[in-house]
């Protein structure tokens, strides 16, 4: 008997996938593979791809009754028309732990995709040393430290902390993929992620609003403490203990630590990378 039509052409569906690796969706002419933990990208065919890859953030500092910096947003880096033919190993960088009883956070770890040049790890919010350099540089404590540099290309530099007024201390904000963190005498905010990657949050249910790569804000005393960059920065605390943790695979900083008690930082959101090819 011949086999029917429908049967035969379902049974060869499963060789018309270009690529495994990560969670895939089709949307808008694109497919999309989503990495949130490290794993292979494995090419099937040739296929030229844009690759989007994010590292880990910056964790906030802590400095009890100055307020810590503000962690820095991981780098951020596209790549476009790659051709890919083979397997490809996908390291996803881990965010940074915030500082604990008046310590420095600690940098986010490099996203990596086989081949290509590393994201950058974002830099951790000061205690006295000022911001870590990272691929968005962290924020300076409010005693009056400075902020780290951003790596060129990746992501900006944090804000500076210091005396509001009247003995009113404010961590500088931690630097985003787009602007600097704002410093003490501004605001302490982290500085923006980029927007520019929006389509590919969408398709991919991924991102801050369609951000990525936010600062975290400064930690403060008396005054107000600074809000988190667009692209998943945790808010700085003045009222409690604790920053705001930066939002898991966006690599958004983490928050720096208020007064009172340890006044811990917050931890930087891990990074992530997306690989996407014409449908």
């Amino acid at each position: 008997m011949k086999p029917m039509l429908g049967i035969v052409a379902s049974g060869i569906s499963g060789h018309l996938a270009k690529a495994t690796g990560g969670t895939i969706v089709t949307n808008g002419g694109f497919t999309y593979h989503t990495f949130t933990s490290s794993g292979t990208f494995t090419a099937l065919v040739s296929l030229s791809c844009d690759i989007l890859v994010v590292a880990g953030a910056g964790g906030g500092g802590s400095r009890g009754a100055r307020g810590g910096g503000g962690g820095g947003a991981g780098g951020l880096l596209e790549y476009t028309s790659q051709t890919i033919t083979t397997a490809k190993t996908i390291t996803i960088g881990a965010g940074g732990v915030g500082g604990t009883n008046g310590g420095q956070g600690a940098n986010g770890t490099d996203s990596t995709f086989q081949g290509l040049t590393a994201a950058v790890g974002g830099g951790g919010g000061s205690y006295v040393n000022g911001g870590s350099v990272g691929g968005s540089g962290g924020g300076g404590d409010g005693a009056g430290s400075n902020g780290g540099a951003g790596t060129s290309g990746q992501g900006s530099a944090g804000g500076n902390g210091g005396n509001v007024t009247g003995a009113q201390f404010r961590g500088g904000g931690g630097g985003g993929k787009t602007a600097v963190g704002a410093s003490f005498s501004a605001s302490g905010n982290g500085g923006a992620g980029s927007n520019v990657y929006s389509t590919w949050a969408s398709a991919t249910s991924t991102g801050d609003s369609g951000y990525y790569a936010g600062g975290g804000g400064g930690g403060a005393e008396a005054t107000s403490a600074g809000t988190g960059g667009a692209g998943g920065g945790g808010a700085g605390s003045n009222s409690g203990t604790i920053g705001t943790s930066g939002t898991a695979n966006t690599g958004g900083g983490g928050g720096g630590g208020g007064t009172s008690g340890v006044a811990t930082g917050g931890t930087g959101g891990s990074g992530i990378i997306i690989v996407r090819y014409a449908a």
